[in-house]
């Protein structure tokens, strides 16, 4: 509710504000902008890979597919800057979905993460310059080609949903389920996204795991049916945006998408990758990304 989110916003912006320091003093120049660090689909479970906090951000985010068995969180213990943290598909595999929301949460909270899925928190910087972030899975709802292609991509999202191995009550967490998600991350963030600012934000950055676009679609699979499970047809919402992060692609985007009126909306995919598919060549885990 909103008295989480005001406890949330300030929690974070005073471990934000402590860490950066007052500009009080230079009141002549233009304040620097947030800086962040992106890391997504590190598949804790089964790549070697050991975090490290990248030199000047401010914040980090975990744009989920950190450890299917959340054994590998314990990496991110004691990190320095405070963390926000966005579930991906596999942060469920082998597991059933609404049960794992609350223990997932009680495990990130126990780390000091603060975990985001359609909700969202303002943080000030050391500036005072207010941003929302705005955090949710956001399925796929398999109508990235339009509805004439949902079946035929819902068909083969199932191949992926098998490899999960999750389930929906006493039934297997299939196509139909995830697309029941989906839909209601779709229409959280549309309403979220559709909030006037007013004095409360300045900027907007909004988290999914899932691609808002088919332009972050990988390319070595193009406009497979399969890429609807990777992608979504959130273009529409990406006007709303200063800057959209996300994962779930094994490839790294950073794209500006223009909007009347405004600078362009970028979008960024940090996503590492699996080292033996030769997914990590040119993955840079200390990426500074400007708000």
């Amino acid at each position: 509710g909103a008295r989480r989110r005001a406890q949330l916003g300030a929690r974070l912006g005073a471990r934000l504000g402590a860490r950066c320091g007052a500009h009080a003093e230079r009141p002549a120049l233009r304040p620097a902008p947030m800086k962040l660090q992106l890391l997504s689909d590190l598949h804790l479970e089964s790549e070697a890979f050991d975090p490290e906090p990248a030199p000047g951000a401010e914040l980090l985010v975990l744009a989920g597919d950190i450890d299917a068995t959340w054994a590998g969180f314990s990496r991110f213990a004691g990190w320095p800057v405070p963390v926000l943290f966005v579930a991906g598909n596999h942060e469920f595999d082998r597991r059933d979905v609404a049960a794992a929301w609350p223990e997932l949460r009680e495990r990130t909270a126990a780390l000091g993460w603060t975990m985001l899925e359609r909700e969202r928190v303002v943080l000030a910087d050391a500036a005072g310059r207010r941003v929302r972030f705005v955090g949710t899975v956001r399925w796929c709802d398999f109508d990235l080609f339009g509805p004439q292609r949902r079946a035929a991509a819902m068909r083969a999202g199932d191949y992926f949903l098998r490899v999960m191995g999750a389930t929906s009550g006493d039934a297997p967490f299939d196509a139909a389920a995830v697309r029941e998600c989906a839909l209601t991350c779709r229409s959280w963030l549309e309403r979220e996204l559709a909030m006037p600012a007013g004095d409360r934000w300045n900027r907007t950055v909004v988290i999914t795991h899932f691609a808002p676009s088919l332009r972050s679609n990988d390319p070595r699979y193009g406009t497979q049916n399969g890429t609807a499970s990777f992608c979504n047809a959130d273009d529409d919402l990406l006007r709303h945006a200063d800057l959209w992060l996300h994962g779930h692609l094994h490839c790294r985007h950073d794209y500006a998408v223009p909007r009347p009126g405004a600078a362009p909306t970028r979008v960024v995919c940090q996503a590492r990758g699996l080292a033996h598919k030769g997914e990590v060549a040119g993955w840079d885990p200390l990426k500074l990304i400007e708000v």
